[in-house]
């Protein structure tokens, strides 16, 4: 977990992450919070990143897991250098149900839900297997996160062991 006051000694960022487009809600100063919708692309991906990083303070980029929709956006924004937090979607669901006594989902509300679980320290370390090589794949990922690869199975076992 991650403390609340390192969350907001910095620029909060929620990322409701999809396989389209992804809801970004910015927690700015003087409680002013800026949304944007990003295309889940490379150019859009790209535009996101330059504006974060004109930002005055630091970010804290806060977003739930999402299948593997978050792998590219999350590789980018690490390799750009920003803070990256993970929330559980179990912690964004019960949190949402409890916010707006409703299980009705939405990225919007999400979004919102993610950045009130970083700013009360309700998060884990993002981890990038990609960077980190804690896959057996990873150097097969690196190369189509790169570009540069085309992904073919070749029937290697799955890390955790299993076939």
């Amino acid at each position: 977990m991650t403390s609340a006051s390192a969350a907001t000694a910095s620029t909060g960022v929620a990322i409701d992450v999809a396989k389209l487009v992804h809801q970004v809600l910015i927690d700015g100063r003087a409680g002013r919070r800026r949304t944007m919708r990003i295309a889940n692309t490379a150019s859009k991906i790209e535009r996101l990143v330059t504006h974060l990083q004109s930002l005055p303070h630091p970010c804290v980029i806060a977003f739930e897991p999402t299948g593997d929709y978050h792998r590219a956006l999350m590789h980018r924004l690490g390799q750009a250098g920003f803070t990256l937090r993970q929330v559980s979607s179990l912690a964004v669901a019960r949190t949402r149900d409890a916010m707006y006594n409703s299980w009705d989902k939405n990225n919007p509300k999400d979004a919102q839900v993610i950045l009130h679980l970083l700013k009360t320290g309700t998060t884990q370390r993002f981890v990038d297997p990609l960077v980190s090589g804690q896959t057996r794949r990873s150097s097969r990922l690196r190369a189509l996160a790169d570009g540069a690869g085309h992904w073919t199975d070749s029937g290697d076992a799955h890390p955790g062991g299993g076939g």
